[in-house]
């Protein structure tokens, strides 16, 4: 009975701290601008801005597409990034595995995941020629 107790208590104690985590994150919104561009290996590099509690931060964007991926373009995206405590969380790699066709003009939606729990809901238009259908990567530093 006493270690049952014990346990009881220890998942409490955990859940409270947790619950408490939560509710510290925090959200802003992103605004990025990517230019991607490949032949079966692809490349995209970019930049943007986080507004976080009232400041604006400069990000930069690069990453890497392996698939099929073909031609060119720039993506306008903006959104929202939750679950932040700071502005260094927004900061990491990202991964997704999509497909996409632009012809001039295209729209763009992704809701991107990267390890320390920020969560990115990005949405725009991608001007260009791109086919892609490939596994992507995306890095996001501060600058």
């Amino acid at each position: 009975m006493k270690i049952t107790s014990i346990l009881r208590i220890a998942l409490v104690a955990f859940t409270a701290v947790a619950g408490l985590t939560a509710a510290r994150a925090d959200e802003g919104t992103v605004s990025l601008v990517i230019y991607k561009g490949g032949w079966i290996i692809g490349g995209s590099g970019g930049g943007g801005v986080l507004n976080f509690r009232g400041r604006r931060y400069g990000l930069s964007t690069g990453g890497i597409d392996y698939g099929l991926v073909f031609g060119g373009s720039k993506t306008i995206l903006r959104g929202r990034v939750s679950n932040i405590n700071s502005p260094s969380d927004v900061a990491g790699v990202y991964g997704a595995a999509g497909a996409g066709l632009a012809i001039i003009h295209g729209a763009r939606a992704i809701v991107l995941t990267n390890q320390k729990g920020a969560v990115l809901e990005l949405s725009g238009q991608q001007v260009g020629l791109m086919a892609n259908a490939d596994l992507s990567g995306l890095a996001i530093s501060l600058r």
